[in-house]
């Protein structure tokens, strides 16, 4: 029987095709620029993303992290949301490797009140940390993508304080794909980016920051300085060509079927789906325990070789992939109401 996993995009298989392509990878050493394979894909991603140069990473959470301290200098402050990946799950790595002061800003599902913002952005004073850096997030991790124009608007506010912004952008192509543009189209309202060539576009390890030729030679750098600086990397950025050409094409299969799983849920008494927050491949909903077990849902599909996460923040998730198809989503609602009626 097939193993189904809902828990995220980042279980994502990498394809046959990708298999292929790492095998028979022309490569070199890579810390010498001297990598064929990774120089097309950093020079690719560039040209998609509409920045000067390209620099791959091993990880969403590299990116963020390398951005931030290539941006800044040790004692300034970041300006990030609450509820934003840099905050909730990359181990403080901010204030460890940067030195940087993180000033939290409440927002919605990534949007920020724009007065807020204006408010948080330090003044001339001797007790104050000068502002760094302003982080966005979009696609945001609740599921819901951060309107073009609202991006604009942060990009210029911070642009009029001389003060440059980063966004993490791991799910960028589903946010494009949702609000029907280029992704070029978001990116112009960033000084840097870090995408994900793994999550729902399959590549097996990396991403890629992208910004100004002299961003990325001072990012490079950086990369090095914490320990990323790796040698025949092109069996890598194999995968990651594929990853931003045949995979990039196909997330609108992941978005609908995250709206048929949404359809199906609804048929469980006592699942409420937050339906305000659809716009990539993930299914948020509340539940009561009374209603929903949690410890009766995660392992009783764990046993039917489907796993999902338990509660985090209050909120179950399910999330499709590419490895996830729409009689995968039936046999969960079926798995689901028979533990239920047990």
């Amino acid at each position: 029987m097939k193993n189904l996993d809902f828990r995220s995009d980042t279980v994502t298989q990498p394809t046959e095709k990708m298999r292929q392509a790492m095998a028979n990878a022309v490569v070199g050493d890579d810390v010498y620029g001297d990598d064929p394979t990774m120089n097309k894909l950093e020079m690719m991603a560039a040209e998609i993303l509409g920045k000067e140069a390209a620099l791959f990473v091993p990880s969403g959470h590299f990116g963020n992290q390398v951005s931030i301290l290539t941006h800044t200098n040790r004692g300034n402050e970041i300006i990030v949301g609450h509820d934003a990946h840099i905050v909730w799950h990359e181990v403080g790595a901010a204030a460890v490797i940067s030195g940087v002061q993180v000033r939290t800003i409440h927002t919605e599902n990534g949007v920020v009140d724009l007065d807020e913002l204006k408010g948080m952005i330090r003044g001339e004073d001797i007790h104050y940390p000068d502002t760094g850096l302003v982080c966005m997030e979009n696609a945001h991790g609740t599921g819901k993508v951060v309107p073009l124009e609202h991006m604009k608007e942060v990009y210029e506010i911070a642009k009029n304080h001389g003060i440059p912004v980063h966004l993490d952008g791991a799910r960028l192509f589903n946010a494009a794909l949702a609000l029907g543009v280029e992704a070029a189209e978001l990116t112009q309202y960033c000084d840097s980016v870090n995408i994900c060539l793994s999550k729902g576009l399959a590549a097996p390890v990396g991403s890629i920051v992208a910004g100004t030729k002299e961003f990325i030679n001072k990012a490079r750098k950086n990369r090095k300085l914490m320990g990323g600086g790796m040698r025949q990397v092109g069996i890598l950025g194999a995968a990651g060509l594929i990853a931003m050409t045949d995979m990039v094409e196909r997330l609108y299969i992941d978005h609908d079927n995250a709206k048929y799983l949404a359809d199906r849920l609804k048929e469980i008494k006592g699942l409420s789906v937050l339906e305000d927050r659809l716009d990539i491949n993930m299914v948020f909903f509340n539940a009561t325990e009374e209603d929903f077990p949690e410890e009766k849902i995660v392992n009783g599909l764990f046993e039917r070789n489907i796993k999902v996460n338990g509660i985090e923040g209050g909120e179950w998730r399910f999330v499709t992939n590419k490895d996830i198809e729409r009689e995968d989503i039936d046999r969960l609602i079926i798995a689901l109401k028979e533990i239920l009626d047990k």
